[in-house]
């Protein structure tokens, strides 16, 4: 592909071009910043009686385990039940979701290509360091420790793709096995499957994440395991960006082009003969599965990375260095083992329920489920607060002040998922103003009503937000500024582990919904109705009588559920980026600041002018990324759409449409979301570094900007398409309004929100993250190659314009090149 080439060549050019430049440029840098931590000796601080890196031995075993319930309900999902049509679907869907992974793959390859160059640059040529024997200035590490960064950027990297991989494997199983359970009847088994495949891949998720970041922990130098640890996280950053990205706008040009169909041909959902329903089912999986899963082990990472560069950072005592350490990834070990004891506990309690009930509201289990999970993980950090760290810094109270400070984003974790409901679940005014607002309004007040709930969700939400973090600032002032620098950052940064507290129940109820969505598409491509004498074959094979109507209510009924809940982690993971953002940021603040100098401070103020132009420029980015990542998935869905009506075949007699035709959709849907996602990525790459050359405080008031318009953009967005989401289900299930002009409007509303829930919103999260991590090197980068006080030179004027204009170009693209012309 001659993009491709072009892209190589670029990120080629770029690396080499930089590398002939370094000795030119490097000048005289203060050394600090994630360059020159060095890991304390875990063994020098005791806990019950046991050393420091003895004790996180264990979280070895618990990752084991938490790897093996995964994997365990991986192999119960492929032996449950199915009939051969529905399996057929499901199997079809992997195999072309394979087909998209692995183009993914390739292109995260090239994507590195670009990173790999500046990480080269740096810590090759640039970082500066001070030779212990003989106090020489030293420019650039060694080609091993070189190398062996950047073989951790790329198993963060693969790490986030292959969590992803994972992900979409069980769904398509879990999809299948949910579609056949729904024909006994009953809704337990509805709901049952798609979580017992949600808790498979978030333990899974969360488990291999601890697993490797333990392994640098605890095996790797620990001259070796700080730049490692950047390394890591910008790698898992960059593949949860692209995947995220790509992923959102494959799914929504998938989903629209289908949905529309429903209003041109006045044909049923996920009717088979529609080429683009199967395009549908695979970009459920590339949106709403593989984002997730790549979002997910990036977050919890990266959030990791930022409280263990703070703490190298800012905390003063090498003992206490060893204790935080020590007990914030034993808080990670605790919180695994939390989760999974949650899931059973619940998972009985549902069982005795609604085991044999003949109907059942699908959110209550999944409720419950958060609500516990919460509540056990709250009563387990304080205890083991208290039994690891009694006494901290002399202070025999700061246990529980830490884990306080956890337990406020612990229960953000409950309390955000319950507020994203009023404005998104079937059951919200919100969502029944949208719905009674289309009956006399059509599709104009339909969209009006929605753009209504996200602006109110924004208030509440953000408001929450605001509460949680002020709790935690004041318990920091009770004593946490004697043991560091910037107390309150830290607790921002405890807060944003805390979102995570419940992460595999977090990861299992935003999984929820693409299996209850495939569900309910494998049931109709399926045409399992008309095969002739299916009752007595699944009697024959089964042991029940199928009940196609109920079934078809019961994962109807689920699909609502599932959007609600894959609305209720949204917020929760662009929270943590937010909040974490500003653990990260302060490790660039730390560098430029030389430790907090009072005259270099002051410039993170309004009174200095690039440090507000910054603050002004990060709003520019945040409102370019959504119209760029819309622009492609309207460009997309209008391709997909001119084919589907071309090609759709309603009167032939035809039950299913070819096979060939759905994957010339899913090849359209691939081809715009890899166009719109290389626009992107290399905007924001290039802006990046265009701004960090800039003037580095301007970069700052940059960074926390796009945290803060990213953070009311992505809440506002994704709560407005969850409310017309289920205002069209609503439509659907309780009012059996298919096909009138009420459905209609809906309809409309929903493809409206499709783009606004899970392409824009949801990428706001990792492209912040990858942004602000990306950032540590590229300002790094930058400082390295100027004069005193941060003076420009020459060159980095003219870098610094190149890479502006770089980006620019790639921001006109960004529609410029991707506007819908009359031929394709």
């Amino acid at each position: 592909m001659p993009v491709v080439r072009r892209l190589i060549t670029s990120a080629l050019t770029l690396a080499v071009g930089l590398l002939a430049a370094a000795p030119v440029l490097a000048q005289e840098h203060r050394p600090g910043g994630e360059a020159n931590l060095v890991l304390p000796d875990l063994n020098s601080a005791t806990f019950l009686g046991v050393g420091g890196h003895t004790l996180l031995l264990i979280g070895l075993v618990v990752s084991g385990l938490g790897l093996l319930f995964g994997l365990s309900i991986y192999q119960q999902l492929k032996r449950m039940p199915v009939h051969r049509s529905m399996l057929e679907v499901s199997e079809l869907i992997y195999e072309t979701c394979q087909a998209y992974l692995q183009q993914q793959g390739r292109f995260l390859m090239i994507l590195w290509l670009f990173i790999g160059a500046i990480v080269l640059l740096y810590f090759g040529r640039l970082a500066h360091t001070i030779d212990p024997i003989t106090g020489a200035d030293v420019y650039g590490f060694p080609p091993l420790k070189v190398a062996v960064i950047l073989l951790f950027s790329l198993v963060g990297m693969a790490g986030s793709y292959g969590v992803a991989w994972f992900g979409i494997r069980v769904n398509t199983f879990a999809n299948s096995r949910t579609a056949f359970a729904a024909l006994e009847g009953k809704p337990f088994p509805c709901y049952a499957i798609p979580l017992k495949a949600g808790m498979s891949i978030g333990m899974a998720l969360i488990s291999v994440e601890l697993l490797l970041m333990l392994i640098i922990l605890l095996f790797v130098p620990a001259d070796y395991a700080g730049p490692c640890f950047i390394g890591f996280a910008i790698g898992e950053s960059l593949g949860a960006a692209a995947l995220r990205i790509a992923g959102g706008i494959f799914t929504k040009i998938a989903d629209i082009g289908s949905d529309l169909m429903k209003i041109v041909f006045k044909i049923k959902e996920d009717d088979a003969r529609n080429p683009g329903v199967i395009a549908d089912c695979v970009g459920d999986n590339a949106g709403d599965s593989v984002g997730p899963s790549a979002d997910g082990f990036e977050t919890y990472g990266v959030t990791g990375v930022a409280l263990i560069t703070f703490i190298m950072l800012a905390v003063r005592e090498p003992l206490v260095q060893v204790q935080l350490l020590v007990w914030i990834f034993m808080m990670r070990i605790v919180m695994v083992v939390a989760s999974g004891l949650s899931y059973f506990i619940n998972e009985g309690m549902a069982k005795a329920r609604y085991g044999n009930a003949k109907s059942m509201n699908f959110e209550h289990p999944l409720t419950s489920l958060v609500m516990i999970t919460s509540g056990v993980s709250v009563v387990l950090t304080y205890v083991a607060s208290y039994l690891l760290i009694p006494t901290i810094g002399g202070d025999a109270s700061l246990w529980w002040k830490l884990a306080s400070i956890i337990t406020c984003g612990t229960l953000a974790g409950a309390i955000i998922p319950e507020f994203v409901k009023i404005f998104t679940s079937v059951d919200s005014a919100h969502v029944r103003e949208v719905v009674s607002s289309s009956e006399e309004g059509g599709a104009s007040l339909n969209i009006l009503s929605g753009l209504v709930a996200g602006n109110f969700s924004a208030y509440w939400l953000g408001l929450t937000i605001v509460v949680l973090m002020g709790a935690g600032y004041y318990v920091s002032l009770m004593g946490l500024e004697g043991l560091m620098v910037a107390p309150a950052v830290f607790a921002f940064g405890l807060i944003a582990f805390g979102f995570l507290g419940m992460g595999p129940v977090t990861i299992a109820v935003d999984s929820y919904g693409p299996v209850t969505d495939n569900a309910q598409s494998v049931f109709e491509l399926s045409t399992i109705e008309s095969i002739p004498g299916i009752a007595a074959e699944v009697k024959k094979d089964f042991g029940f009588t199928p009940n196609f109507e109920e079934a078809k209510q019961f994962l109807e009924e689920n699909d609502g559920a599932g959007n609600t809940f894959k609305a209720t982690a949204k917020p929760v993971l662009i929270g943590t980026a937010v909040v974490g953002a500003a653990t990260m940021i302060f490790s660039i603040v730390m560098v430029l600041t030389e430790g907090l100098r009072p005259e270099l401070v002051a410039r993170l103020s309004i009174l200095h002018p690039p440090f507000l132009l910054g603050l002004i420029t990060g709003g520019a980015i945040i409102y370019w990324f959504t119209g760029a990542s819309m622009q492609a998935v309207t460009t997309g869905a209008y391709r997909a759409v001119e084919f589907i009506k071309a090609n759709i075949k309603l009167d032939s007699g035809a039950e299913k449409a070819s096979v060939e035709d759905s994957r010339k959709v899913v090849a359209i849907c691939t081809q715009y979301a890899q166009k719109g996602m290389f626009n992107i990525f290399l905007g924001v790459f290039f802006g990046t570094l265009a701004f960090a050359f800039y003037e580095p405080f301007f970069f700052i008031g940059y960074l926390v900007s796009i945290a803060l318009f990213g953070l009311y953009q992505a809440i506002f967005m994704a709560n407005a398409g969850g409310a017309w989401d289920n205002a069209k289900k609503i439509v659907e299930t309780e009012l059996k309004a298919k096909g009138t002009p009420l459905h209609d409007a809906t309809v409309v509303g929903d493809t409206v929100g499709d783009p606004f829930k899970d392409t824009s919103s949801v990428a706001m999260n990792p492209v912040i993250k990858f942004t602000t991590l990306f950032g540590l090197l590229a300002v790094e980068l930058a400082v390295s190659m100027k004069g005193a006080d941060y003076a420009h030179t020459g060159l980095t004027v003219a870098m610094t314009i190149g890479f502006l204009l770089v980006s620019m170009f790639f921001v006109h693209r960004s529609f410029y090149g991707m506007r819908i012309s009359k031929k394709a």
